[in-house]
């Protein structure tokens, strides 16, 4: 936690270590300009109300995440927050600047949040017999309302692929990372583990980044998140049409709200999705409640049971093998 308390103000960083017991479960710390400084953990949110920053305060902060130069942060002052060393993330509210029906940067700074970056590996490798078939990566699309857990989830698949996992081999994976959530890029590198073999386009416009990656890194499956647009449908076709297996996750409450937007409607159509992974609106976000294949019916049981089965039968170590390249 060093990276996050180091950009607090010296006396900011006393309260915090002096009044937080327990870092591993902090997930948020809310910044506001004469206001309480919020800490949100596993156990819900809770005001420090004898904290209050001041402006100057947040200024320091902000001084210390640029680096002492504030214009190396117009473009990410421009898209609201800021990625930092380790993958956490600091969004910025205040007072927008604009030029040309644009936001240019956000001038006077309120409030701060700072999104603590904490990976949670394996969560998708229950999933994984029902991923592959017959050793391809099937096309899936994860399901979900916003904060159940997709992005999390996509993250350590996204791994898990590019590395290989027991009997299943290694493949090049190309992440289209448009709002650096998946991989947390700092300057083009990603802070968070994505695997091996998974070149990734950072802050790049889906449709875009996915014909850009077909193009030059020559992917076996392409990782992209949050899709929604007529854009970003025809760039799955694209991708699906040069032989490119597809792996996103989408806003939605269930198959059946999904199934009628009408930008989705070529993936249903043609039934290119092969396996829909749909989480459930809960407070604790990572529970998939169904997985269904491609006309929507819930997988069985049975191929469930067998491929797990086959999966034990034929251990291998969890390492990048260079012998499945």
């Amino acid at each position: 936690m060093q990276d996050i308390v180091s950009i607090f103000p010296s006396w900011l960083q006393k309260q915090l270590t002096s009044k937080i017991i327990s870092w591993d479960q902090i997930e948020e710390i809310r910044i506001r300009v004469n206001r309480p400084v919020e800490i949100a953990s596993s156990s819900g949110p809770r005001l420090m109300k004898e904290v209050l920053p001041s402006e100057k305060d947040v200024l320091y902060m902000i001084d210390q995440l640029s680096q002492h130069s504030i214009y190396r942060l117009e473009e990410e002052l421009r898209q609201g927050y800021i990625t930092m060393n380790g993958g956490h993330r600091v969004g910025i509210s205040g007072k927008v600047n604009m030029e040309n029906g644009h936001v240019k940067n956000i001038r006077y700074f309120s409030s701060l949040n700072i999104r603590i970056a904490r990976p949670v590996k394996n969560v998708s490798v229950p999933y994984l017999p029902m991923i592959y078939h017959n050793s391809r990566v099937c096309n899936v699309l994860l399901v979900g309302p916003p904060r159940c857990g997709k992005t999390t989830f996509l993250r350590d698949l996204t791994r898990l692929i590019s590395d290989g996992f027991q009997s299943w081999p290694s493949r090049k994976v190309g992440l289209i990372d448009e709002r650096s959530e998946i991989a947390a890029c700092k300057h083009g590198v990603p802070q968070q583990d994505v695997g091996m073999r998974t070149d990734v386009m950072d802050a790049c416009p889906k449709a875009e980044g996915m014909m850009m990656m077909i193009r030059s890194m020559s992917p076996d499956v392409l990782v992209v998140d949050e899709i929604g647009s007529n854009q970003d449908v025809e760039a799955i076709m694209e991708a699906l049409h040069a032989g490119v297996s597809v792996i996103a996750s989408v806003h939605g409450d269930d198959y059946e709200e999904i199934k009628q937007r009408p930008s989705l409607q070529p993936l249903f159509q043609h039934r290119v999705i092969e396996r829909y992974i749909v989480f459930a609106n809960d407070k604790k976000p990572g529970i998939v409640r169904s997985v269904l294949d491609d006309n929507g019916q819930p997988l069985s049981r049975s191929m469930e049971a067998k491929k797990n089965e086959n999966s034990r039968r034929h251990p291998v170590a969890l390492r990048y093998n260079l012998d499945r390249i």
